[in-house]
Order: structure tokens, then sequence, then C-alpha cells
């Protein structure tokens, strides 16, 4: 876990429960990721890392960011700007979407096939899934060839391996132990 995900946290569970609180969790997440993608510029970075004054930084980063912050969007970054952590907006984003998918019962999933998935099967897949993890279900398809056939899920810290390739590797495995 990175320095800067430990940090961001409580910035981006405490701008997720206020969002809620005001039913604006959507406009937060576009200022946030408005923010965010201003932090992750190169330019910016560089200012964000360097030696300039909290008051000053967060004077120039409103004024890029102009009228996609509000008034609460505004203050968030006056925060981050004083206690020097307005390079962990990128984090606070990753953050705050992983609290809305929670919030929203979804759940993103990866899927990775040894060849393209149909329409059919891929809304059969998602029922299947979403009855499974009890969740709203949003299908990452990829293919890889090398899987042989069948197909490798992941969603969060589960992974359902359905691969022949891992077969073939647990049976190679087996045989030689």
């Amino acid at each position: 876990m990175s320095e800067l995900t430990t940090v961001a946290r409580p910035y981006a569970k405490a701008a997720f429960d206020f969002a809620v609180e005001h039913k604006a969790v959507d406009q937060w997440q576009q200022m946030l990721t408005f923010a965010g993608a201003v932090a992750q510029n190169e330019e910016m970075h560089a200012l964000l890392t360097g030696a300039m004054a909290s008051e000053q930084l967060a004077e120039i980063f409103m004024n890029i960011c102009g009228e996609e912050l509000d008034e609460n969007g505004q203050n968030l970054i006056k925060v981050l700007a004083e206690n020097k952590r307005l390079a962990a907006l990128p984090d606070i984003v990753v953050l705050f979407d992983a609290y809305k998918a929670e919030y929203d019962k979804e759940v993103e999933v990866d899927v990775t096939s040894a060849a393209e998935l149909s329409d059919t099967q891929q809304q059969e897949l998602s029922k299947s899934l979403e009855e499974r993890l009890a969740r709203k279900v949003k299908l990452n398809c990829n293919v890889d060839p090398d899987l042989i056939a069948g197909l490798v899920v992941k969603a969060g810290d589960t992974v359902i391996d359905g691969s022949v390739k891992s077969k073939l590797n647990r049976l190679s495995d087996a045989l030689q132990a």
C-alpha cells in the first residue's frame, strides 16, 4: 500500500460522508475526478511537491479548476493545501470511487477469456455474478488466447480461474509432486 493511499483515506472518507449527507455523491465524484486530473498534470505535480506557500498553492489550484469546484470543493482543496496533501488527490479519487461503488452496491469485474464473449454470454455471466456477489456487476472484458479456453474472473479479492491453462498447470504440478 502506498503512503499516499494511507494519507488519502481519511480525506476520501470525509469527502464521501459529506457528499452522502448532502445527497451530492455524483457531483463530488465529478469535482474530485477533475481535481485529481489537475493534480496529475506534470507541471502541477512539480508545484505540489515544491516549497510554495500553502495559501498560494491552493489559490493557483482553485484558479485552474475554476467553476469545476463548488465552495465545499474549494474548502477541501484549501485543507489539503494547508496539510501539504494536494499530491494525494489522485489517490483520494480512487478511494472515493471505491466508497461510491460500495455505496451503490456495484462491483467492477475483470473477465479475461480465451475468445471474445458474445453479448448473450456477457449478459448470462453478468446475471450469474450478480447473484453470486449480491451486487450490481460491471464487466470489463479482455481476451487472452494463452488461456486456451475458459475464463478468469476477478472481482476485488475474489478470483475464479476456470481457464484450461490453469487446469493444465495444476495437473502438471500434481504429476510432478
